[in-house]
């Protein structure tokens, strides 16, 4: 019986993988895709999330939420009201999901949802953060990263209700998620451009010691479906343990350059985050174990943007 999946958001930078990965697994007639965005060189117009779950009716074996206003750090830290909008695309997904009953569905929480007194001052620089440091039954929640955060935090709680009503819902949190064809909005496609254009000064935003857990989005996709086929029902972080600062980050993508040894100019008045995130990867190795470490996938993006 043929597996029938459907990805929002299937053009962001993880809906594309998972939509690709699921149309090789199940054949492209059984994936459907939703947009705001317009394909490329298409004239048909994107579909809101929302506008689709009022009026969907399908039942589908898997639904994977990607559609969300994202950004990067400009965004969550400039826009946190337009990015407050993922409160109402949630809200519409779960009450969509409540009458449409898919067998599956795949919610991505964020590394943001944690407590940002756990990643920064005293301590911060030797913390992993554990999937129980987000207690929704506790008479307190810590402050999340931003808006953005908070957007997570309140979409964990909505597919715990969903679960309690029935549905099968896997929530993952993603860290620090990188491939060659993301957006520049990022660290880390940014650093590959800059590089391969040979910048000098090499830009890095703060003071460059804020700390990352970067897991490579083959690694997202293969834990999330891996974690889907094994009955995960508890949050996982999807993240490598490992931390990488954006200065260290700065030395590995311009280290294969032999003839080319750029200054670092830090720009202090850029939006940073937090001092330090990195995750702890013991319940997710459980079932899964990343593949692709931080300095393959530099080697990776600078050959295939190169």
């Amino acid at each position: 019986m043929p597996v029938k999946c459907l990805v929002t958001g299937h053009r962001g930078f993880v809906g594309r993988h998972m939509f690709a990965r699921l149309q090789d697994m199940y054949g492209a007639e059984n994936v459907a895709g939703i947009d705001i965005k317009p394909g490329p060189g298409s004239r048909i117009p994107g579909v809101d999330a929302r506008d689709f779950f009022k009026q969907a009716t399908t039942r589908f074996d898997l639904v994977v939420h990607c559609a969300a206003v994202v950004g990067g750090r400009t965004r969550i830290e400039g826009e946190p009201l337009k990015v407050a909008t993922d409160l109402a695309i949630d809200s519409d997904l779960f009450q969509w999901a409540m009458r449409t009953q898919p067998s599956n569905i795949v919610y991505y929480s964020s590394s943001a949802a944690y407590p940002t007194y756990l990643q920064n001052g005293p301590g911060a620089e030797v913390r992993r953060l554990e999937e129980a440091n987000i207690a929704l039954d506790a008479s307190a929640v810590g402050m999340p990263d931003q808006s953005y955060g908070w957007v997570k935090v309140t979409g964990e709680l909505l597919a715990n209700l969903a679960q309690a009503e029935g549905l099968r819902v896997f929530v993952f949190r993603p860290f620090s998620g990188y491939g060659q064809d993301q957006d520049l909005d990022y660290p880390f496609p940014s650093f590959i451009r800059r590089a391969l254009a040979r910048e000098n000064p090499f830009t890095i935003w703060g003071n460059g010691e804020q700390v990352r857990d970067f897991i490579h989005i083959d690694d997202i996709i293969d834990a999330t479906l891996t974690g889907v086929a094994a009955g995960i029902d508890f949050p996982v972080n999807l993240c490598t343990g490992r931390g990488t600062s954006f200065n260290e980050l700065a030395k590995m993508v311009t280290a294969p350059f032999e003839e080319w040894h750029p200054s670092f100019e830090h720009q202090m008045y850029a939006p940073v985050g937090v001092q330090h995130r990195v995750g702890d990867p013991r319940l997710m190795e459980s079932f899964y174990t990343p593949q692709i470490d931080l300095e393959e996938g530099v080697r990776r993006a600078l050959l295939q943007l190169g």
